[in-house]
């Protein structure tokens, strides 16, 4: 298949681009290098740096013949949002239009949408959330999120796009930047390497369901063949702490580092976790990493990383 990735320069997108090369496909990767690097652009593909809110995208699509988008492109600092809400409205809106439009002048056969499984459903009435939970996002990253999944919908309906959304919870693993305030993973990992001090912001007791990068890329493998259209979470259906991932990782490191707090931030829920099932009885997907494993998978890759700078 001709396939085009957006922000596959990266953390979740070089992986799924690196393994739709291995599995055969023609792979396009679009990204406008603001978050992503260069260097995890696998081999294989042909790169663009383009920004998603201009017409390039036009030609791009064209001359690649693509016939599937996935869509991971996006401003996914939660906090971020908070501080800056019309810039989250631009990249993660209107930049979403633009493809959903290349895609229904095309007939595309399946857009791929990386959605949120965290901030969409807001504070949770039952955990683990399944599909069905009401959607309440308590921050503008995750309303942009579900105001593209009802675009989604429109385009299914109106256009007969058929779409799959992924709505993941907080994933990790290698390639995650440690840069920024999203991705606390390699945040804590970089500094404890480093020598500096992790901060813990609030209690440390807030959870969130933690998934590994290379469960969310079987599933965006398995998206290339469903049939029809649906929306699912990307989880393991386990609640885990801020403080359970800095233990994690202090005794994978086998550093002495002390537990420094900090003030809450403000747009973050306190618990958040999630149900598999849907996607386990369509697709056949369930997690093979957990957070024990990953932690030590994660760390080896910042660990070597770090040796070789």
């Amino acid at each position: 298949m001709n396939i085009l990735i957006t922000g596959g320069a990266g953390f979740i997108g070089s992986n799924i681009a690196e393994e739709y090369v291995r599995l055969g496909h023609s792979v396009v990767v679009v990204d406008n290098l603001s978050t992503g690097f260069i260097e995890n652009v696998p081999k294989g593909t042909t790169f663009y740096q383009v920004d998603l809110r201009t017409e390039e995208l036009d030609d791009i699509m064209d001359r690649h013949e693509i016939e599937i988008i996935n869509h991971h492109a996006a401003q996914i600092d939660v906090r971020h949002s908070v501080a800056n809400p019309q810039f989250d409205l631009s990249v993660n809106v209107m930049a979403t239009l633009n493809l959903l439009e290349a895609a229904r002048k095309r007939s595309l056969e399946r857009f791929i949408f990386a959605s949120t499984g965290g901030a969409i459903y807001g504070e949770q009435d039952y955990f683990p959330a399944d599909e069905q939970h009401p959607t309440r996002p308590i921050s503008p990253y995750g309303i942009t999120k579900l105001t593209v999944e009802h675009y989604l919908h429109y385009y299914h309906v109106v256009h007969g796009l058929d779409y799959t959304v992924f709505r993941y919870t907080n994933v990790y693993g290698p390639r995650q930047s440690p840069h920024g305030e999203a991705g606390v993973v390699a945040i804590f990992a970089e500094k404890i390497l480093n020598g500096e001090q992790p901060v813990i912001n609030g209690s440390g007791l807030q959870t969130r369901d933690y998934v590994f990068v290379q469960d969310v890329v079987r599933a965006n493998v398995l998206a290339l063949d469903m049939e029809g259209t649906d929306t699912f979470n990307v989880c393991t259906a386990v609640e885990k702490t801020v403080l359970d991932v800095f233990r994690g990782l202090v005794r994978v490191s086998g550093k002495s580092v002390k537990e420094e707090h900090a003030p809450e931030k403000a747009g973050e829920q306190m618990r958040s976790v999630c149900s598999y099932q849907k996607i386990k009885e369509r697709l056949g997907w369930e997690p093979r990493v957990f957070l024990d494993e990953g932690l030590e998978i994660t760390y080896e890759y910042f660990k070597e990383k770090h040796e070789r700078a």
